[in-house]
């Protein structure tokens, strides 16, 4: 099973640029295009699932995230161009044909963002993390909003690393925590 844990914080493109310059190293970046799925019945988000396929640099990638313990995610992605085409491989990858029984009535596209994600990998204690700054928009139908923000996520290593990682940067930079997904926030634009 493929684990996230990750801290995502408020920010401002100032503050975005602050932590560029206090930062320097190998700074990535991808063009990031998402569609969010569900059913008509909302069976996945309701049990706090989600379902997405993510242009990276134009490469597509199809993702299920579930919930976990301590804050962190269940996740498992796959290449591939369809959504539909992605669920079986999704559920051997997860290992339970749930997502299958669940998208029986089929899936429509809900929401999406638009951002580009500038990212580097930091050590800190004994573990890796990944600090991405993204910034774009989240969108639902003609709804839009700006979405600026930075995340810290754990690749290897402890979860007490990645939150003393966060508190530093909370500290040093003044952002606050966002406790809601990209998801969930460009969701709530349709409500």
């Amino acid at each position: 099973m493929g684990m996230e844990y990750e801290l995502k914080f408020r920010a401002t493109a100032s503050v975005q640029e602050k932590i560029l310059r206090d930062n320097p190293g190998s700074w990535q970046t991808l063009s990031m295009e998402t569609t969010y799925y569900d059913t008509p019945t909302d069976a996945l988000s309701s049990r706090h699932y989600t379902l997405r396929r993510r242009l990276e640099n134009g490469k597509s990638v199809c993702t299920l995230k579930t919930p976990a313990e301590n804050g962190a995610r269940g996740e498992w992605e796959t290449e591939n161009d369809s959504i539909e085409t992605a669920i079986p491989i999704l559920c051997k990858l997860r290992n339970t044909e749930e997502l299958l029984s669940l998208t029986r009535e089929g899936i429509v596209p809900v929401c999406g963002a638009r951002f580009t994600r500038r990212y580097l990998t930091l050590g800190f204690g004994e573990s890796t993390l990944e600090l991405a700054l993204d910034e774009g928009i989240l969108f639902n139908g003609n709804a839009r909003i700006p979405l600026c923000e930075v995340e810290i996520e754990l690749k290897s290593g402890s979860i007490d690393d990645a939150n003393a990682c966060g508190l530093l940067f909370r500290q040093k930079y003044g952002l606050e925590p966002e406790h809601k997904s990209k998801f969930k926030r460009a969701k709530e634009l349709g409500l």
